[in-house]
């Protein structure tokens, strides 16, 4: 345990001193830096929590603006997956590459606004829903017991 301060009446001088500035280790440090000030316009650093992920280069079809129409009037197929676990994105990738090969003109597009937690959903813009699981838990039973070669071929077979 600390010892007790002592007491000081109002008529010592030593009173005045104690008053004064706190010297700790952080302003000692902070009094001796060289560094300027940042720009009142500058923007401060961002810290990076838990864990970090390369976020420079996106995957493509992983675009978060809204999708384009395809140029030829071909059909827009919308993919909607989790970013909870890389399951979501091995099937997302698998759908998406057997629906382009599939099917000539097919415009597929992975995540084009933000997804809902547990969820992997292929459907078409603006029309009809071709699977949809949402609010799934974890292990996530509803998506690994899919034939995911039988869901492309529904869905090709749907389209054409």
């Amino acid at each position: 345990m600390a010892p007790k301060r002592k007491q000081t009446t109002a008529g010592d001088s030593s009173a005045a001193d104690a008053t004064t500035t706190r010297v700790t280790r952080r302003s000692t440090r902070l009094a001796n830096s060289t560094v300027a000030p940042p720009a009142a316009d500058a923007e401060p650093p961002k810290r990076k929590k838990g864990k970090t992920t390369a976020t420079a280069v996106k995957p493509e079809g992983e675009a978060k603006s809204p999708p384009e129409p395809a140029a030829d009037g071909g059909k827009t197929i919308i993919i909607e997956r989790s970013t909870e676990c890389n399951r979501f994105k091995t099937r997302a990738i698998q759908v998406k590459e057997g629906l382009e090969k599939g099917v000539a003109g097919v415009n597929v597009v992975v995540n084009p606004e933000k997804p809902r937690r547990g969820c992997f959903e292929i459907r078409e813009e603006g029309g009809e829903v071709f699977l949809s699981l949402l609010d799934m838990k974890r292990p996530y039973k509803a998506m690994t017991d899919l034939d995911m070669e039988e869901v492309i071929s529904d869905i090709i077979e749907k389209i054409r």
